[in-house]
Parts: structure tokens; sequence; C-alpha cells
């Protein structure tokens, strides 16, 4: 069996939901879909993908049991070429902190924040 790769899901929080749904289906042009929470405590918006390829899928969160802001996690969502995307950020309501750079073998970078406050990467080998 074949190890998983480090992360398998991520939840970006949020405080306004449609906010943050129209932030980032405006910058990643990529169609959100309402996601039943089991719990019935949170108010879920996810990302598309599929589980059994490479990277990681994930979902906005609404939830009483953590809020959004600048902290210790950083998600880089991977693109086709960051300066599209990057276009995008601020007439979506949200800021570029450090515009396209190299990262080497690795490719490019932008480092945003969505309209929550939360700081997120761009991430393409373009």
């Amino acid at each position: 069996m074949t190890k998983p790769n480090a992360i398998g899901w991520f939840d970006i929080y949020v405080n306004d939901m449609k906010r943050a749904k129209t932030f980032y289906e405006t910058v990643l042009k990529q169609k959100l879909e309402k996601m039943p929470d089991p719990t019935g405590e949170t108010e879920m918006m996810s990302f598309s993908g599929d589980m059994k390829a490479y990277g990681a899928t994930g979902a906005l969160v609404k939830s009483n049991y953590s809020k959004p802001g600048v902290g210790g996690t950083m998600v880089y969502f991977s693109v086709e070429d960051v300066a599209v995307e990057e276009s995008r950020v601020i007439k979506a309501g949200g800021k570029i902190l450090r515009p396209k750079f190299s990262i080497g073998d690795f490719g490019f970078v932008s480092l945003c924040e969505d309209s929550e406050g939360n700081h997120f990467g761009l991430n393409s080998m373009k």
C-alpha cells in the first residue's frame, strides 16, 4: 500500500460564506459546491477535486469552533499561471501580499489574503 500524502483535506475558515465563496470562485474560476455536514454544526462549500488524484481538496467552512485569520496554516492552490489568478485577487476583495516570485525548480508563488483575512498562496510552474 502506498503511503498517502501528508495533506488529505483542508478547511479554510470564514465569517461570511457568501463573500468567501464569491472571492474563491472569482479568483480560481472554479465553482464551489454546497457540502453536507454530518454534524449539522457548520456550513461548508467544497472545492472540486478527485480524492484519487495528486494533491488535496477541501472546503470553505463557517463554524463556531474556529475562525479565519492569519496564523499557522498556509494553503497553496495549484494553478496554471500564478499571474492570471493573482490578477483577480484585488477585484474579488482580497490583497496581494507578495506578487509572483520564483521558487526555483518548484516554479512560482504569489502570496495573497482572501476576503476573510486568511493568507493563501498560488503556485504554478509558469
